[in-house]
């Protein structure tokens, strides 16, 4: 019998990591809260919260630049699996949750005429043991359905072979597979030696400029209202003046008119008002921080609703999201990973059979490009093929050009 750390280890873990990762979708909701120094906010504003939603583009940037085609050289039929299990949403549903908590996972389970079903779970509710080698685990722990207190309702134990199924801690139903891995498949985000199960796309760095630009826009928002009725001062007033009507009417609003008589002495009182505050400061304390959090993205100024004077053209566009680029491409290997092994374990159990890893090596994984080929780009990379294909006839066929244009 294999060596198992059990579903009781399992759960602990996933109740350490689950913080983590509730912390994150509260960064990408903007429901998080911002800490306030309670320096320059008066009592009265000390409550007000304001929020933004950096975070939330740097994940959607990305994950919107990731689109799964299809399997190529798809010999176990895998695309057919994924396109009965509604392929778009289940594909973008996982990389988007795997961008946020690092990790998220697919539940494989079969009807009633044991055709493969799918299902996303986010890293909040499953976790397992790795195996570093196949990227797939050795045994895991999912909450299948929860209540409206996030307490477990179904949750499911995973060996290779079996899925146990537990109502409320008790044992429900077991049931088996020749599937050589456990039915719970882990969609990871930049993975390393060190953490297996990977990085999240909202980084420690990411929260912390989020908080210091959202204080930043507090600030500003508190300077605007004496922005936008600056404070007024009166000298050599008389003791008992300030209750006359005159008075009275001067502090609760701004007349068009202020009238001062002069005393029996002949002096009178002097109204001045204090400097405006500028709201400079402010605005380019925010660019700094939105510079920040861009160079920590690989996003752009203009990405984060500060735009450049002068419209750019595609080209420029994509010159400036090259570090973007590269994220998109080595999210297209990191996931790929996960949708192989998805599609592998979905053929097993389709057919009832375990087949061997190595069998689907051959499998290759088609994306969408990056960026979107505009009529420029497809002029050069049309006489680029013309070039190409008259030094090697028929390089460039149909297939090679829509992984180009995506046409």
């Amino acid at each position: 019998m294999a060596d198992y750390k059990g579903m009781k280890y399992l759960k602990n873990k996933l109740a350490v990591k689950k913080v983590r990762v509730n912390m994150r979708y509260k960064y990408y909701e903007m429901k998080n809260v911002v800490r306030d120094f309670g320096i320059s906010t008066p009592p009265e504003l000390r409550y007000f919260e304001s929020v933004l939603g950096w975070c939330g583009k740097a994940v959607d940037s990305l994950a919107d630049r990731l689109c799964f085609r299809e399997f190529g050289n798809d010999v176990f039929n895998m695309n057919n699996i994924f396109r009965a299990n509604n392929m778009d949403i289940l594909v973008n549903s996982a990389i988007l949750g795997s961008l946020i908590s690092s990790c998220d996972f697919v539940y494989i389970a079969a009807d009633e005429t044991g055709f493969p079903l799918m299902r996303v779970i986010d890293g909040a509710h499953a976790t397992g043991i790795i195996d570093p080698v196949t990227n797939m685990l050795k045994e895991g722990y999912a909450v299948i359905e929860f209540d409206e207190n996030d307490q477990p309702i179904i949750e499911g134990y995973f060996t290779p072979g079996y899925t146990a199924i537990y109502d409320r801690g008790r044992l429900m139903d077991v049931f088996e597979s020749k599937a050589p891995f456990p039915l719970l498949v882990p969609w990871i985000y930049k993975p390393d030696a060190k953490r297996p199960f990977g990085h999240s796309r909202i980084s420690r760095s990411c929260m912390s400029l989020m908080q210091s630009a959202a204080r930043t826009v507090k600030r500003s928002e508190i300077s605007a209202e004496f922005y936008s009725f600056p404070q007024r001062y009166v000298l050599g007033m008389e003791e008992g003046a300030e209750e006359d009507d005159t008075w009275n009417n001067w502090k609760a609003a701004m007349s068009a008119m202020l009238r001062i008589d002069k005393d029996e002495d002949g002096d009178h009182p002097v109204v001045g008002q204090f400097q405006q505050q500028s709201m400079a400061p402010h605005i380019e304390q925010l660019r700094m921080f939105a510079g920040a959090f861009a160079g920590e993205t690989g996003l752009t100024l203009d990405d984060l609703g500060f735009p450049s004077q002068n419209p750019s053209s595609a080209e420029a566009i994509k010159a400036s999201h090259e570090t973007l680029r590269l994220m998109a491409r080595n999210a297209q290997k990191c996931f790929g990973v996960g949708l192989l092994n998805t599609g592998y374990l979905a053929a097993c159990v389709r057919d009832n059979y375990p087949y061997l890893r190595k069998q689907v090596g051959d499998t290759v994984l088609k994306w969408e490009p990056i960026f979107e080929a505009d009529a420029s780009s497809l002029s050069v990379i049309g006489d680029g093929a013309i070039k190409i294909n008259q030094a090697i006839p028929g390089y460039f066929d149909a297939e090679k050009m829509r992984g180009l244009t995506g046409i």
